[in-house]
């Protein structure tokens, strides 16, 4: 039987930068600055350049950006926040974390980004800000979302955990909202070797006010300003993404020339409406965190494609308003998207070191397993 194909494989993505990072974590040692060191300070300042804003704070997760957001914006008990149903807990979580209410709005059903029209319908007289999140790689539709929270005096939040490297209408994910969030968890499109998270903005009083609220509020050594946390990261983790950064553009070309592979070997299925593939944005180029396919015989398919050892994943499997921790807590809107979805969605492997050879047998995989159910 052929080797399995692993969803992920970072073993083989990392080898090639090791010597790099290792170089690196030998400097941190002589120095000894392992907390806000020169490692953090120059990825800041590389961040900023690469996504084209003024200011990048890098922080422990990408969840404590989101968190950071929300308090740099002021945004509290009483305040209502809007928020996809159909995404990672994450953003929901940071505006319960901040005594907020989450209200949950349908996304499209081709993008599986947040639906402009559902969201404004959810605008109320409590409604403070809007969460986007750019989902597998795919920026959202900020354009329209921008004009929407302008018009209602809100507050916009680009949530790019997964979409670190991908571009709308030329711009940088991580510049399309006043400010922007993205993750560094391994997985993702710019993904480090643990933990952490950034977050961009244009705007020098919110970058204050973020960075005083990530280092316990404090605006000066002991003096505690505003109430605030420790969302900082370490620069031994800034060792492994300084040295990821250097080739993130070549990463993030690979994993485009894969999803386009799979394009093309799904082309016919998508013609008969054996299954559905995430429309791209007009103007949007995505990092493909995941490459999706959505077909109502999901979990058949699955089970199928995992017997002939490929790995697969499914993100994610029961929406938010489903979910049992959040139930009480939040506003919902019509969510027949964010429910088909659940049901439909099933990511399949797109890495750097993925090579055609095993990328075709996933989709003759694929295919098979579509018309065995014919």
């Amino acid at each position: 039987m052929p080797a399995s194909i692993p969803f992920v494989d970072l073993v083989n993505d990392w080898q090639p930068l090791k010597d790099e990072v290792m170089q690196r974590i030998q400097r941190l040692f002589e120095h000894g600055q392992f907390i806000m060191g020169p490692e953090v300070i120059e990825l800041e300042q590389r961040l900023a350049a690469d996504v084209g804003v003024d200011h990048a704070l890098t922080s422990s997760t990408g969840t404590m950006a989101l968190q950071l957001a929300l308090m740099a914006l002021g945004i509290g008990p009483g305040d209502e926040v809007i928020v996809p149903a159909f995404t990672f807990a994450a953003p929901l979580e940071a505006v319960l974390l901040q005594g907020a209410t989450p209200v949950l709005a349908d996304i499209c059903a081709d993008s599986l980004n947040l639906d402009v029209e559902s969201c404004a319908t959810m605008i109320g007289p409590r409604t403070r800000a809007i969460i986007a999140v750019s989902l597998f790689g795919l920026p959202a539709n900020f354009q329209r979302l921008g004009q929407l929270a302008q018009k209602h005096g809100l507050h916009l939040i680009e949530d790019a955990a997964q979409s670190y490297g991908a571009t709308l209408h030329g711009q940088r994910s991580g510049s399309l909202a006043e400010i922007s969030c993205t993750s560094f968890f391994p997985t993702k499109p710019f993904g480090g070797a643990g933990e952490g998270g950034a977050l961009f903005t244009r705007n020098p009083e919110l970058a204050r006010r973020i960075a005083e609220a990530r280092d316990h509020g404090q605006s000066s050594k002991y003096l505690h300003s505003s109430l605030g946390t420790n969302g900082r990261l370490d620069s031994l983790s800034c060792c492994a993404l300084l040295a990821a950064l250097g080739r993130l553009n070549q990463q993030i070309t690979r994993r485009q020339a894969l999803a386009r592979r799979y394009d093309e070997g799904f082309a016919a299925a998508v013609a008969d409406g054996a299954l559905q593939l995430q429309r791209i944005t007009p103007g949007a180029h995505s990092a493909y965190a995941q490459y999706c396919i959505l077909l109502d015989d999901r979990d058949a398919l699955a089970e199928r494609l995992r017997g002939r050892g490929i790995q697969v994943a499914v993100h994610y499997p029961t929406p938010l308003h489903q979910q049992p921790a959040f139930i009480p807590h939040c506003r919902l809107a019509s969510l027949d998207n964010a429910q088909a979805a659940a049901k439909r969605v099933l990511c399949l492997p797109i890495y750097p070191t993925l090579d055609e050879t095993r990328q075709d047998r996933v989709i003759e995989a694929v295919l098979d397993g579509l018309s065995s159910y014919k």
